[in-house]
């Protein structure tokens, strides 16, 4: 399966810049295989089977818990894309239900980022795109939302 805009690009039209959701979608996963391997750490300092098996049960469960986070943090990064073009914004997310929009750089009246302090730190944020006469469109937690601004912006 190809990138969606490599389907959809016009003759003459070059993508300038390609960005994603940003790698905190991960987060929740990292924090699950932590506990997990605490669990599984605190299952080696009890001596008798019963504490040992409920911490070795927990650190299962948090596993499988952590292991289906990741999965659909990798699919949710894998089916978004984000791109500018020389001729208009895509953004297109999902696999079998897809949402996608399309404004033309003409079109576009402001671009609006929104970061937190850790979203500074971590270079993540919200892009907020005004189209005149097209609606406002909001793209939520992708990487470098600065770079991905400037490349509307600038022309």
């Amino acid at each position: 399966m190809g990138r969606y805009i490599d389907e959809i690009l016009q003759p003459g039209e070059k993508v300038l810049y390609s960005t994603n959701v940003h790698w905190i979608f991960y987060l929740p996963a990292i924090a699950a295989w932590i506990v997990a391997l605490v669990f599984l750490v605190a299952s080696r300092f009890f001596v008798t089977d019963t504490p040992m098996l409920l911490c070795l049960a927990l650190a299962v469960i948090a596993a499988l818990v952590a292991l289906y986070w990741m999965l659909k943090a990798w699919f949710h990064r894998w089916t978004t894309e984000t791109d500018v073009t020389n001729l208009r914004v895509v953004h297109k997310e999902g696999f079998i239900k897809r949402r996608t929009f399309e404004m033309s750089l003409d079109k576009v009246e402001s671009v609006d980022v929104t970061q937190s302090i850790p979203g500074r730190m971590l270079n993540y944020g919200d892009v907020t795109i005004l189209g005149v006469g097209e609606g406002k469109e909001r793209i939520k937690t992708i990487a470098s939302p600065l770079a991905f601004r400037n490349h509307i912006t600038a022309r």
